[in-house]
C-alpha cells in the first residue's frame, strides 16, 4: 500500500507542474480586405480565403455572388464586386458559407470535403466520417 501512495503523491506532483492549456476556437475565418472604388468593391483576399477554407473559387464566388446580388469578376489577385459593399456584409455571407459548406453539422468541425455523388453534393467530413448533403446548385 506504501507504493499507491508514493504513486498518488509523485501524480499530484506531476499535475501541479503541468502548464495549463487554454482551450482555444482553431479555426478563425479571415476577414476580408477590402477597398471601394467607384460603384465597385475590390476584395484582394477573396483567393486566400478560398483557399483557407479548402473550396474551390467558383463555387465560392458563385455563392457570394448570388447572396450578395451582383457580379464577381476575378482579375488576377482581386475579386471585382460591382457594386458597393461594406466588409461587414461580405464577411457575413462568407459566414453563412463556411457554416453551409465547410463545418461538419454533427461534430462542428471544419475538417471537411465536398463531394459530388451524381446529381447530389454532400459534405463529407474527414475528422467524424459524417456525410450531409448539401445543395448541390447555388441559382
Amino acid at each position: 500500500m506504501q507504493n499507491d501512495k508514493d504513486y498518488e503523491t509523485l501524480l499530484d506532483r506531476a499535475y501541479s507542474k503541468i502548464k495549463k492549456v487554454e482551450v482555444t476556437e482553431r479555426f478563425e475565418i479571415p476577414k476580408v480586405d477590402s477597398a471601394v472604388e467607384g460603384s465597385k468593391t475590390l476584395v484582394s483576399n477573396l483567393l486566400q480565403i478560398a483557399s483557407f477554407l479548402r473550396r474551390d473559387i467558383n463555387h465560392f464566388t458563385k455563392f457570394l455572388s448570388k447572396e450578395l446580388a451582383t457580379q464577381i469578376i476575378i482579375r488576377g489577385d482581386q475579386a471585382v464586386f460591382n457594386r458597393r459593399l461594406l466588409p461587414s456584409q461580405i464577411n457575413e455571407k462568407i459566414a453563412a458559407y463556411v457554416k453551409e459548406f465547410v463545418t461538419c453539422p454533427q461534430c462542428g468541425k471544419p475538417d471537411t470535403e465536398l463531394i459530388k455523388d451524381k446529381v447530389f453534393l454532400f459534405l463529407r467530413c474527414l475528422a467524424c466520417g459524417a456525410k450531409h448533403s448539401v445543395r448541390a446548385k447555388i441559382v
